[in-house]
């Protein structure tokens, strides 16, 4: 399994590349009045709007830096909460911005180990890879979504 790896507060995470779409540098974000301050903004991409998580602000309290490696991860999401089948399973495009996101790694899932510590506040936290430096903690997009469902109208942007 092929993982992007990035950085948050100095503190490296893991997501599973699969449902990236792309990597952008930063673009300029359009902000939206009444929004959690975790919504770093939307911007357009190739004709829709797709909003920004900002995961530095979402995880840590602090907005990302704006270093020369500090990225938009273009994240595909497929909802399925719709009441009939042809909604049953709707595609979205959202970015999540990190910081340091130079790099990948690739880790069978034998090699991921549950630390058996479930935080209510941050259910997104999944499985931990252990390499030479230190620990990586994998990110569950599923359950982020789920606790950042407040931006529901945000991800019904197309």
């Amino acid at each position: 399994m092929l993982f992007l790896l990035l950085s948050i507060d100095n503190k490296r995470y893991a997501l599973e590349s699969q449902q990236v779409v792309e990597v952008l540098p930063l673009v300029v974000l359009e902000t939206l009045p009444h929004t959690p301050e975790y919504i770093a903004g939307v911007f357009n991409y190739r004709g829709r709007i797709v909003p920004v998580i900002d995961l530095c602000q979402l995880m840590r309290g602090k907005p990302c830096y704006e270093h020369l490696s500090t990225r938009i991860i273009l994240i595909n999401y497929n909802n399925s909460e719709g009441n009939n089948s042809s909604e049953s399973a709707t595609s979205h495009v959202f970015g999540l911005m990190a910081e340091r996101v130079v790099e990948t790694l690739r880790k069978s899932d034998t090699e991921l180990i549950d630390p058996n510590i479930q935080i209510d506040a941050a259910p997104y936290l999944g499985k931990m890879i252990v390499d030479d430096q230190d620990m990586i903690q994998c990110i569950d997009l599923d359950c982020l979504l789920s606790k950042v469902e407040q931006m529901r109208f945000l991800l019904q942007a197309k």
